[in-house]
């Protein structure tokens, strides 16, 4: 019996690492290039990557309203890094005029992009997950923070005193990359809210 079909946004990001995550966490999973290809998904994993770019492509490839749509109507997403920043319901430094990255709203929350500094200011952390069993090795590159959460967002981990991993309902997000360290728990608890639906 397979397991949930969770589609990857493979519009530009690490969609290859996250494909291989989530088959490992036991999800059935397939790339989201089109209309046609999100409407069949049980779930979708926003990759990290440009945000800005991300945004641009989701309007050029006529997915940026549907998207928002099923979001809405309870489709269960994870987003990482730059995946958190668009599923948030605001945007902090969101980029030059006309090219911002572009809120989906999946999370109550308030993200500011780039917040942990440029590339030369990536870092690793280990981080009290909750919902993991022991902590987490996070890879930070370029990571947003999450600033502001609503009445319903649970905060699942920081680095410091800065909220990284956060969840509403069926949509996770994390500020970090979990798809690059080999260690699949993040995945696993995703396909874990997916197939709990």
């Amino acid at each position: 019996m397979s397991g949930p079909r969770v589609g990857v946004l493979a519009l530009q990001g690490d969609t290859r690492e996250h494909f291989a995550a989530l088959r490992e966490a036991g999800a059935d999973a397939c790339t989201v290039r089109r209309r046609s290809e999100l409407d069949a998904v049980d779930a979708l994993v926003i990759p990290g990557g440009e945000s800005t770019a991300i945004s641009l492509l989701l309007r050029e490839f006529g997915l940026l309203e549907p998207l928002r749509e099923r979001l809405a109507a309870g489709l269960p997403a994870y987003g990482s890094c730059a995946g958190m920043i668009l599923l948030a319901s605001e945007i902090l430094d969101a980029g030059a005029p006309g090219r911002e990255a572009t809120p989906l709203a999946g999370i109550d929350m308030t993200v500011r992009r780039n917040a942990f500094g440029r590339q030369v200011d990536s870092f690793e952390d280990d981080i009290d997950f909750r919902g993991l069993d022991g902590p987490a090795h996070a890879v930070f590159i370029r990571a947003p923070w999450v600033e502001r959460v609503g009445p319903d967002v649970e905060v699942l981990a920081r680095s410091g005193d800065h909220i990284v991993a956060v969840r509403q309902g069926r949509v996770l997000a994390t500020a970090f990359h979990p798809e690059i360290t080999g260690d699949r728990r993040v995945h696993k608890l995703f396909v874990d809210m997916v197939c709990a639906r």
